[in-house]
């Protein structure tokens, strides 16, 4: 893969450590050195590709939290499910392409619209057949009769991205299914959502038994298990049972903040704040869901209690993340990096603290050495044109993304930057 070495930059390193001017040396796929400027000296970078930043901001690729790439910017749930399986599949092969171009070089997925998408797309990055980034690759909804996702009748056959199961014996086996097709992550939804007559957020839709026979699978299989959990008791019920990974969280109680607290270095969540709050300040109106639609009204209902309990789950110092829930109309792919903004605007985390949560802690997520510019760190890195640490904003925009490099290896070159080493050091 050979050297590089990036000059003349602002290092936003993944902590909340304020940016600093230095050098960066990549070597093959790993950061080998990181210090002031002139740290980095020309025998070491000897035959280097050397990047002039010209003063730009070098930061860690960003880390989606509650990625959905197989959701294809759905307008409901019923036209996912209408999707051909191979049809399918390019889509989320181009929706995987448009996050890295968006400068998340690293994804989690919050749930498979198909069994197998997330494995094939996951597999497909790693050989290097198609571009994308780093994934963990989940299961779709695993969800009760009636539940979120469950859009059958009993005169029509129709799917979207849930399998539906019932007791804690066709949990188990499907769970296990999934475990052979190549997961890395076992969703379950024990909560419902706004937008589900049949399934609020605020009810509990699977019980203890089903829980606890997913997370048995998952512990014995290594695989993480994520949950929607949005009501309060479904929160409890998830810890009790062992899912390491909660969205939402939103409608929690006090004995619910207590526990997530109790269990801080185990768990991590992540709200998708966002979704809620643009869907409640009326910015589905194209897609029916209009400022006064009873579901905007649920939303920023649930929404205004979500954002206090972050803010008590932030003081708390348990590990929220930004990201989740783009996939849908109204909050499309490639806007992902707005749930920074929103933490920022809504969750009052300075714009650091917000950069630190979307990358150092989503490295922790991911499991790798990701997320931070720091010596021995896989080389996932974007050079941004400003300062996201004053304007959290401009990360939202890839014109302003000056390069993106994955495992060392430019995905988007920094143009009329580059220069050979030798000539440098000439």
């Amino acid at each position: 893969m050979g050297a590089t070495l990036f000059t003349n930059v602002q290092i936003i390193d993944g902590s909340t450590a304020e940016p600093f001017a230095g050098q960066v040396l990549v070597e093959n796929n790993r950061i080998k050195t990181v210090g002031e400027a002139g740290a980095v000296s020309t025998g070491q970078a000897d035959g280097a590709t050397i990047v002039d930043g010209g003063g730009a901001t070098l930061m860690p690729g960003l880390v989606e939290a509650h990625a959905h790439i197989s959701f294809c910017n759905t307008p409901d749930l019923e036209s996912l499910g209408d999707l051909p399986p191979e049809e399918h599949t390019l889509q989320s092969m181009k929706f995987a392409k448009v996050m890295l171009d968006q400068g998340f070089t690293s994804l989690f997925s919050a749930a498979a619209a198909k069994a197998r998408l997330d494995v094939v797309i996951r597999n497909a990055i790693d050989a290097g057949e198609i571009p994308g980034p780093r994934m963990r690759a989940a299961s779709p909804e695993l969800t009760p009769t009636s539940g979120l996702g469950d859009v059958r009748r009993r005169h029509i056959h129709r799917e979207t991205f849930a399998i539906t199961c019932d007791g804690a014996d066709e949990f188990r086996k499907v769970a296990r299914e999934m475990v052979r097709e190549g997961v890395d992550t076992l969703k379950i939804n024990p909560a419902g959502d706004e937008f589900i007559p049949f399934a609020r957020a605020h009810e509990t839709i699977m019980n203890e038994e089903e829980v606890a026979a997913v997370c048995e699978v998952g512990r014995s299989r290594g695989k993480n298990v994520a949950a929607h959990a949005r009501s309060a008791e479904s929160v409890k019920m998830s810890l009790r049972q062992g899912v390491n990974v909660l969205y939402h969280c939103t409608l929690s109680d006090e004995e619910a903040l207590d526990m997530l607290e109790a269990q801080k270095e185990r768990i991590f969540v992540a709200p998708t704040i966002g979704m809620a709050h643009i869907t409640g300040q009326g910015e589905g109106k194209a897609y029916g869901i209009d400022y006064d639609h009873p579901v905007a009204l649920y939303f920023r209902r649930e929404g205004e209690r979500g954002i206090e309990n972050m803010k008590a789950l932030k003081k708390r110092g348990v590990r929220v993340l930004p990201g989740g829930d783009y996939g849908f109309a109204w909050n499309p792919i490639g806007t992902n990096a707005r749930d920074m903004e929103h933490f920022v605007k809504l969750l009052d985390y300075a714009p650091l603290e917000a950069i630190h949560a979307a990358t150092a802690l989503g490295g922790e997520l991911m499991g790798l050495d990701v997320g931070q510019v720091a010596e021995g760190y896989l080389a996932d890195l974007i050079l941004v044109d400003g300062n996201p640490a004053r304007d959290i904003a401009i990360l939202q925009d890839a014109d302003n993304l000056l390069a993106i490099m994955k495992d060392g290896q430019f995905h988007k070159e920094p143009r009329g930057r580059i220069s050979a080493g030798q000539q440098a050091a000439e």
